[in-house]
């Protein structure tokens, strides 16, 4: 089995900051691709940031300039430094990897979900 977990979401003011880790765990060979996604109260889940594992990144529109993804393949770890936060930005963050080689299907590769963490941005 392999399981994604978030941390590092809170409350924060306008134009603050926070960093959120996600950390895979289980017998992992490899994740391909890892990401952030979010979804604000009465909107759809939307794309944050997605990061590889050579590191090539890709980050919405909305959020450039503004949010960083990183990753620690040795820890199997992604990381969303957020910074100049909005109120727009409040939303439940979710941590997603693909392409994950584990021992549970030696022939094929998995997509796993985190439970997601709280992000809300407000004075």
């Amino acid at each position: 089995q392999v399981q994604l977990v978030e941390s590092g979401g809170g409350l924060v003011q306008p134009g603050g900051s926070l960093r959120l880790s996600c950390a895979a765990s289980g017998t992992i060979f490899s994740i391909g691709t890892m990401g952030w996604y979010r979804q604000a109260p009465e909107n759809e889940r939307e794309l944050v940031a997605t990061i590889t594992s050579g590191g090539s990144t890709n980050n919405a529109d909305s959020v450039k300039g503004r949010f960083t993804i990183s990753r620690d393949n040795a820890k199997n770890t992604v990381y969303l430094q957020m910074n100049s936060l909005k109120p727009e930005d409040t939303a439940v963050y979710y941590c997603n990897a693909r392409g994950v080689r584990s021992r549970v299907v030696p022939y094929g590769t998995l997509e796993v979900w985190g439970q997601g963490t709280l992000v809300t941005v407000s004075s």
